[in-house]
Parts: C-alpha cells; sequence; structure tokens
C-alpha cells in the first residue's frame, strides 16, 4: 500500500466518443459544470475528447465546447482511454506527477460535485476512485437493472460495490503510470486497469456515494459493453412476460 498521499495540483477528464454528436454536448456540460465546483477554484482541470473513428460531428462539438480533441481510427476503447490520458498528462506537463484522471464516457452525464468528490477522496489518500452509474428514471429498465445491480448492497452500512465502469473511474497519475494504464482492450480496459492497481497495492475506493447517469441505450458504441448488458436484461424482461401457451 502506498503510504505518501499526492494531493492533485490539476485534473484531466478523459472522454472517448464514437459517434456521439447526439449525446456528447450533454455529457461535456456536464462535465463543464463539475470543474466549475467552488472545491476545484484554484485547479486547472482539463477536458480531453478522443474522437475515435468518428463519421460525425463528434470532433466538432468537442472542440466547439471548449474540449481538447484527440482524432484517430483506433475503433478500440482502452486505446482510445490511454491515448486521451496521455495527451491531458503531456498538457498539463509539470503538474502531471500530481495530477488526476478521471474518466466518463460520452454517453453519460456527471453529477456537479463528482470532481470535486473524487478530489476529496485523493486528499484523504485515496489512489483511485471506483463509481457506480444509473440510468434515467424515465427508462424501463432503471428499476430492473436497480435490482440486480445492487444486489450486494447491505441493508445498513457502506457498499464496497463490485462494479467498475469507465463512465465513472478516477485515478491518480502516479498509479496510473505505475500499472502501465489503460490497456488496449475492446472491451473491459477500465477492469484491466482496477485489477492492476489492486494487484500492486493501491488505495483503491470503490464507492456508491457518486453515481454518474449513463444512457438506457441497448446498441452501444463497443461489443461486450454496458449497453449489451442492458439489451440482455430487456431481453429477460420481455421473455418473463410472454404469455403462456393455452
Amino acid at each position: 500500500m502506498t503510504l505518501e498521499t499526492v494531493l492533485p495540483e490539476a485534473l484531466a477528464v478523459v472522454v472517448p466518443a464514437h459517434d456521439e454528436e447526439a449525446l456528447l454536448p450533454a455529457a461535456l456540460a456536464a462535465v463543464r459544470t463539475a470543474a466549475l465546483h467552488p472545491a476545484l477554484r484554484r485547479l486547472r482541470v482539463l477536458t480531453v475528447v478522443v474522437a475515435d473513428h468518428c463519421r460525425d460531428n463528434t470532433a466538432f462539438l468537442a472542440r466547439e465546447a471548449g474540449a481538447t480533441v484527440v482524432t484517430g481510427s483506433f475503433r478500440n476503447p482502452g486505446q482510445a482511454r490511454a491515448v486521451g490520458v496521455r495527451r491531458a498528462l503531456r498538457e498539463l506537463g509539470p503538474s502531471t506527477p500530481h495530477a488526476w484522471i478521471a474518466t466518463t464516457d460520452a454517453d453519460s452525464e456527471v453529477p456537479a460535485d463528482w470532481l470535486a468528490y473524487q478530489l476529496a477522496r485523493a486528499r484523504e489518500g485515496w489512489e483511485a476512485v471506483v463509481g457506480t452509474v444509473m440510468l434515467p428514471h424515465t427508462s424501463p429498465l432503471a428499476d430492473r437493472l436497480r435490482t440486480r445491480y445492487e444486489a450486494t448492497r447491505p441493508s445498513d452500512g457502506e457498499w464496497y460495490h463490485p462494479h467498475v465502469h469507465g463512465a465513472n473511474l478516477g485515478v491518480s497519475a502516479h498509479a496510473y503510470l505505475s500499472v502501465g494504464g489503460f490497456p488496449p482492450l475492446g472491451v473491459g480496459e477500465d477492469h484491466a486497469l482496477v485489477n492492476a492497481l489492486n494487484r500492486a497495492g493501491h488505495r483503491v475506493l470503490t464507492t456508491a456515494a457518486c453515481p454518474v447517469l449513463t444512457s438506457a441505450r441497448v446498441l452501444g458504441r463497443a461489443r461486450g459493453g454496458f449497453a449489451d448488458d442492458l439489451a440482455a436484461l430487456g431481453s429477460h424482461h420481455l421473455e418473463g412476460h410472454q404469455p403462456t401457451a393455452g
């Protein structure tokens, strides 16, 4: 376990995006609101959008929103996140050793205290914060997902949940670099990073205290990702409501 607490001097938010012109503006607006939290008043907050094999206006809209934009044809979420982090740390320059990296997704909206919450945990000595997600309450899958998602939540006390989402993840630059960062995986790069952090003995907090709102779409950008889980959940729901024969 790392004993020395490194206080963040700058924050970087990395958002991979593939053809996300419809949802990205809301995602970036939410990040911008989080960056304006009073707790971050004296810190630099840099947002990097990685436009991965985009054929729409994703890159243009990201620049219009004030984000630093990296374009490429990686077709790989893990590689896109890693490229975004490298760009962010390069731009932060001297602040890199004491930077905090937060990641979210282009179809998600972080709460207004998202970055402030992660910063507070970093100041307590945590080297990574692994958060949860939730669906809009208007989604027909919201209640069903909550039942399965929170199956391990105790009736009282803190819930150290088993979930990992790139949409709600934060890590110190020092810890991130020490384990090699995001691996170039088509799916599960977030799990791989968190597993590496745990194996290396870094202080990793799993918490449901600051959930991120994510889209309820069932046709996602990464095969095997969260959207596929929702599609399967929807299929099971429909199967459970099929009329019986006879």
